[in-house]
């Protein structure tokens, strides 16, 4: 009997706390009055699959700016680009800090490198040094080398899918171009093969950290008993931080061995964190995590260098390759431009780019409609803050809600469909059009807002325009009958890929192999 009471007295209790937003929207209010911003009154523990369509069901229902209880953790939750501009932008020293996840923050990434970091020292210090090498002259180093996997990735595919015959999934192609340009911006070097185990090794811990983490998926996040409990993902999380220190620390130490060695390595991140150790007063775990999250984030996962680190290049050039076969008209008009400006006896270069307007339209439509990661990493803030009378607490996750922002019909005339006209007459690149004073004039958020903005926005810019201008130079772009690719259905909890798709490639005209030809593959240095 006493038993049964109990657990009557705890499902009771649990009932009551579950909904309990009921009250708190009632008697927490700043010092005014102002109560908190509208949202339900209840507690969630997570979000599953597809988070980001709660969120716009929400958004539609209570407005741009709306509260929602995880847990015991309290979210704002931005849906507008004036809201966004107002407080992430020009309130930034209060909403630019991060909550610290359990899972991401404290047992994977141990508090260390950009995203991780709270905002003060830490977060400026391992800002100031990726930005040595991300800053848009750091890039224009590294164009080179980025042009030389362009080619090598059209050269590739060319090659597998022997001229066209053979219809090609892309996931390892786009993989690879995007991993060998984040290895020689971290470590100075490339891979030769799309099945070398270092892509393979990239793509297992770059999933595994989409799978554990994601701003809505882990209840341990927002329940803190549950901290103390073991669980397979708690096991999974120390197991995936070791093996960040494993695999990236032990490249750390044979670019150290060739620096001491008096060997050459080309300017790079981990070179500049070698050099700067003693003076940046770093130890261990921050030099690998610098490197582990900045590649990774820059290859794959957005969520681990920034809020939306480079967008996750891979996936994005996916997403143009699964788009593409269902709109031939728009490869059509971007294949008269690149004749009418690039010609067929040279491939694009970063120079045409500010020429091929209708290309870069169609880059920043799919950002627009398949942002890889519609929520990014919440802010967090370190101050109370009353805004438009709406009170957000101290301690408050902020997260920008790109989904609403990016089908706001409002801003963008039909948002559900893709139409790279829509940017015609929009010659900023997506950083400087960040930086513009009216945010409904701002042409996506996939980079994120504020003083935690991408800081590999540069570098994702130069990569996407030269991989996807030359795909489109090279190739037309047929999907199968028997096997329709869907773009309605994709995968992650965190992250946004295509499902699995193949497509066949056929070479545009035939200048295209004489052109490639002498751009054969060759090694920086291994490690």
């Amino acid at each position: 009997m006493l038993l049964q009471y109990t657990l009557t007295a705890i499902v009771l209790a649990l009932g009551l706390w579950i909904l309990s937003p009921t009250v708190l929207r009632k008697v927490v209010t700043d010092s005014d009055g102002n109560p908190l911003p509208p949202g339900p009154n209840r507690r969630f523990f997570s979000l599953r699959q597809y988070p980001e369509r709660t969120v716009f069901a929400w958004a539609a229902k209570y407005g741009r700016l709306f509260s929602v209880w995880m847990g015991s953790q309290l979210f704002v939750v931005i849906s507008d680009p004036r809201v966004a501009r107002d407080l992430l932008v020009t309130n930034g020293a209060i909403f630019s800090s991060r909550r610290q996840y359990f899972l991401k923050n404290k047992i994977i990434l141990k508090g260390r490198a950009i995203t991780a970091s709270e905002y003060g020292d830490t977060w400026r210090q391992h800002r100031k040094i990726a930005m040595q090498v991300l800053t848009a002259k750091a890039i224009e180093g590294f164009g080179q080398s980025l042009s030389y996997e362009a080619r090598m990735l059209i050269h590739t595919l060319i090659d597998e899918s022997q001229s066209g015959k053979v219809a090609l999934n892309p996931y390892h192609y786009t993989a690879r171009y995007a991993l060998n340009n984040m290895l020689f911006i971290s470590f100075g070097m490339r891979t030769n093969h799309k099945e070398d185990p270092l892509i393979e090794r990239a793509v297992e811990l770059a999933l595994e950290f989409n799978k554990l983490t994601g701003p809505w998926s882990n209840p341990v996040d927002f329940f803190k008993p549950l901290e103390w409990l073991p669980t397979s993902k708690r096991t999974r999380a120390y197991k995936l931080h070791q093996n960040l220190i494993d695999v990236y620390g032990s490249m750390i130490l044979r670019v150290k061995a060739k620096l001491d060695a008096d060997q050459y390595v080309p300017d790079c991140l981990v070179k500049t964190i070698i050099q700067d150790q003693e003076r940046e007063k770093l130890d261990w775990q921050d030099m690998v995590m610098l490197s582990a999250v900045f590649m990774l984030g820059g290859f794959f996962s957005a969520s681990l260098t920034s809020p939306h680190s480079t967008a996750s290049t891979a996936g994005l050039i996916q997403w143009f390759l699964a788009l593409i076969p269902s709109h031939p008209e728009v490869a059509l008009r971007a294949q008269e431009e690149l004749d009418r400006v690039v010609g067929r006896d040279r491939l694009p270069t970063m120079e045409d780019e500010k020429h091929l307007h209708y290309i870069r339209a169609i880059i920043k439509e799919v950002q627009r409609v398949h942002s890889p990661f519609w929520m990014g990493t919440p802010h967090c803030t370190t101050e109370d803050f009353t805004y438009d009378g709406q009170f957000i607490p101290k301690g408050t996750a902020v997260i920008l809600n790109c989904y609403s922002i990016h089908h706001n019909s409002d801003r963008y005339e039909d948002p559900w469909l893709f139409k790279p006209e829509r940017y015609l007459g929009d010659d900023m690149t997506c950083a400087e059009s960040a930086q513009q004073p009216n945010p409904l004039d701002r042409d996506h958020w996939t980079f994120g807002a504020g003083r935690r903005i991408c800081p590999g926005i540069h570098a994702a810019e130069r990569q996407l325009f030269l991989a996807i201008s030359h795909l489109l130079w090279s190739f037309n772009f047929h999907s199968l009958p028997d096997e329709p690719i869907s773009l309605e259905e994709y995968d992650g909890s965190s992250g946004r890929t295509p499902r699995p798709f193949k497509l066949k490639l056929s070479a545009r005209h035939e200048l295209v192999p004489s052109v490639l030809h002498g751009a054969q593959e060759s090694t920086y240095w291994i490690l």
